[in-house]
This record gives structure tokens, sequence and C-alpha cells, in this order.
């Protein structure tokens, strides 16, 4: 095709086998775009194109990622934010009838469906890092450090000290956006006979997100990049079903919530859902 198409925060640069999407730098573009700067989508990791009336007088040009192509979006889990999704392109509503031929031409161009077999889109590259509310994470492409703060970790992190978990050991990373309640990012063990501590906090292999801490621009690459270092290295064991919680725990967890939701921290409708997410594990 070779055409470009500029909308909202992105450029998108059409291919006859990929898209390349630049994203635009400013204070109103989102954070993760701007981390992001450019990435090219293969059009065998994509398997829809949807059109859409968006809000205030604009149309949205989307692409459906196949699950399983692209390492951000599997780490993320359906956790973004609408206006923070990276396969959307936002244009003005006068620009709908080209936004329309360019969605019809890539339908035109898509061969593929289903779960892919592997990363089709390339991960965030190494070496990455954050600032944990417990602690500092950062990987180098093969093994992923996790280094306490004082003012922040539990005290059973300090009693196991600094960690370091070569991508060989890992099968996976559990990401939970900063956004939410309980955000953290806890790297799983390979072996699927590991037990672990129920609580990220009072895990070694997890740091815990926190106002200002672990935001999504910088975790969610760092979490994607791990990810794609642990795929690379082929299938994995199948962990075994998560035990029930204790039911003792959960009553704390509940109380804590509910003093959260007391001082005005957690909304009404963020206490109702996470209250029976904890119910739901007994």
């Amino acid at each position: 095709m070779g055409d470009v198409l500029a909308g909202f925060h992105a450029v998108w640069e059409f291919g006859s086998d990929s898209v390349l999407i630049r994203y635009e730098r400013g204070i109103r573009t989102p954070k993760l775009f701007q981390a992001l700067g450019e990435r090219r989508i293969p059009l065998s990791a994509v398997e829809g194109v949807s059109l859409a009336p968006g809000k205030r007088g604009t149309v949205v040009l989307r692409l459906e990622p196949r699950p399983g192509a692209d390492p951000l979006m599997e780490a993320a889990d359906g956790q973004l934010k609408e206006g923070a999704d990276p396969y959307r392109l936002v244009l003005p509503a006068e620009r709908e009838t080209l936004a329309e031929y360019y969605a019809d031409e890539l339908k035109g161009l898509l061969t593929e469906s289903g779960p892919a077999e592997r990363h089709l889109v390339a991960a965030p590259g190494a070496p990455l890092q954050f600032k944990a509310y417990d602690g500092k994470a950062s990987f180098d492409g093969t093994s992923v450090q996790f280094r306490w703060s004082w003012t922040g970790a539990s005290s059973a992190k300090w009693k196991a000290g600094d960690q370091s978990f070569p991508v060989a050991q890992l099968s996976g990373v559990e990401w939970r956006s900063p956004e939410l309640f309980e955000g953290h990012l806890r790297l799983l063990p390979r072996d699927p006979g590991s037990a672990r501590p129920p609580q990220p906090d009072q895990d070694p292999a997890s740091v815990v997100f926190g106002l200002g801490y672990g935001p999504v621009h910088e975790s969610l690459p760092f979490a994607a990049a791990v990810l794609a270092a642990v795929r690379s290295r082929g299938p994995v064991p199948v962990a075994p079903a998560v035990s029930r919680r204790d039911p003792a725990d959960i009553a704390e967890r509940i109380r804590h919530l509910g003093e959260l939701h007391q001082a005005g921290l957690v909304t009404d409708e963020e206490f109702s859902s996470k209250k029976a997410e904890l119910l739901a594990e007994l």
C-alpha cells in the first residue's frame, strides 16, 4: 500500500505485509505511546480491523491483534484503558471515508486468525528498569533483578534479600496495572511445584506498585520484555491449579479494603468489585 494515515497521537504507515505505527510525543500523548516510540505490526499478527464512532466528533480505526501475537498485549491481559490501547488510531470524523478505505484494504490483506504459536510483534528492548513501591526492578535481557527499598519492602522481602531471576527459571509474568487495586509485577517460576506466598508484598518474586510507583508506561513494557524472553525459550510446564486462599486471610484483606473505602481511597465501585473477587477465592 505504501500510504500514510495520520491521526491523534500516532501515524500509521501501511506496507504490503505490515503496519508501522509511529507514536507522537507531546503532553497530550499517552505516556505508554511515548515509551513505545514506534512499533511494526506484521499483518500475520492481526486477525481483524474495525472502524467505529469515537468520542467528540472522532472515528476510531483499530487493528485486532491475534491472541498471543504481541507480548505487550499478552502481559496487559485486557487491563489497558481504551485511550492507552496502542492498536487504536483516532481520527477526526470528517476523515471517516478515508479511514473506511484503509480498513477495507487491510481486511483484504489479512490471512491469519486465532491464537498465534509465538510472538510476532517485537517486545520493547532491554535493558529496562522501573521503581516500584518496595524496590527497584531491572532487566538486562537475561535475568530480572529486584533490589528492595528500606522504606517500602516487607520484612519477608528484607529477610530474603535482593533477588535475581534468570529467564531460564521463569514460566511467565503476572502484571496487575498500577491503576487498579493491588497493582504488582510477579515473576512466575518455571517449576510448577514451586510454592509462593499468596500476597505480592510478601513474595520475593514480586514487586508491588503504588501511587507514582510502577506506572503503566514503565512497568508494562518491562513485563512484556520479560515475557518475550521467557517465551523465546520454548514451551513451559503447565502450572497446577491455584489452591484456595485461607478464609482468615480473605477476611483480613476485606477488613483492610473496608478501611481504605472508609478513608476515601477506594471508590464504592472498586470496593464492591474487589470484595467480590476476594469472596470468589474462598
